[in-house]
């Protein structure tokens, strides 16, 4: 339980500081006086007010990401049981995590890249992060065959259940954010300017992305025994 309020106040603070920073807060119905654009000297410009699909993003992620917490929860409560032995962790997981976080990576580059209109650079990027979470997912299935191939089958002992349910959790997410990141490249190539329509749906791409890499961040680091040792330091400063 502390592991789930821990992650759900990490959660919520991100939220919060990141709904601060686009100024909903404000109230615009208090201002007196002319409305008045600034001056374009420094390359400064008008705040826009914040789409409401980013907003729902956001909402959305904070459902997966408690989602997440009640299974990695779970997860901490049934590893105490008798019934529970953990299983190997496959070495191509660590050439999964390089490639999904290397999709996310590119994703920021095309995130960069739209903001400043160059549709140029903008379509490699896209097409780049595409294929590196296609890798990911087709490595993700690569692990689970060696896994059953060695004898870690699904219902073999509750560790490997939820081995092959976090996964298989996390990368239908990734499969969601393909199509919506396929969509979108396929709207960069068919286009030669970066409208605020295809910038919004890049940036909204590359904060998906970056969320779920660190979901797995933190399921690798759960299936390779370090949030254990992560979890018994923090019991011991607190008691």
């Amino acid at each position: 339980m502390n592991v789930t309020l821990i992650f759900l106040a990490a959660v919520g603070a991100i939220i919060i500081w990141w709904l601060a920073g686009q100024r909903l807060t404000s109230k615009p119905w208090l201002e007196t006086g002319s409305v008045q654009l600034p001056a374009h000297d420094d390359g400064d410009r008008r705040q826009q007010p914040v789409p409401a699909v980013k907003i729902g993003l956001f909402v959305f992620l904070g459902v997966v990401g408690a989602l997440f917490s009640l299974a990695v929860s779970a997860y901490f409560m049934r590893m105490a049981s008798a019934d529970w032995w953990g299983m190997p962790v496959p070495r191509l997981l660590w050439v999964n995590t390089a490639a999904l976080a290397l999709s996310s990576a590119a994703l920021q580059w095309a995130r960069r890249e739209a903001r400043h209109g160059r549709v140029e650079r903008l379509r490699p990027a896209l097409a780049v992060a595409f294929a590196l979470a296609v890798l990911f997912l087709a490595g993700q299935i690569q692990a689970w065959r060696e896994l059953t191939t060695a004898g870690y089958v699904l219902a073999d002992n509750p560790a490997n259940s939820f081995f092959y349910m976090l996964t298989g959790l996390h990368g239908l997410h990734i499969l969601g954010g393909l199509m919506v990141l396929g969509h979108t490249t396929l709207r960069a190539f068919a286009t030669d300017i970066a409208s605020d329509r295809l910038s919004l749906s890049v940036d909204l791409s590359a904060i998906y992305s970056h969320f779920m890499l660190a979901v797995w961040l933190l399921l690798f680091a759960l299936f390779a025994g370090w949030a254990n040792d992560f979890v018994d330091l923090c019991r011991t400063l607190l008691n």
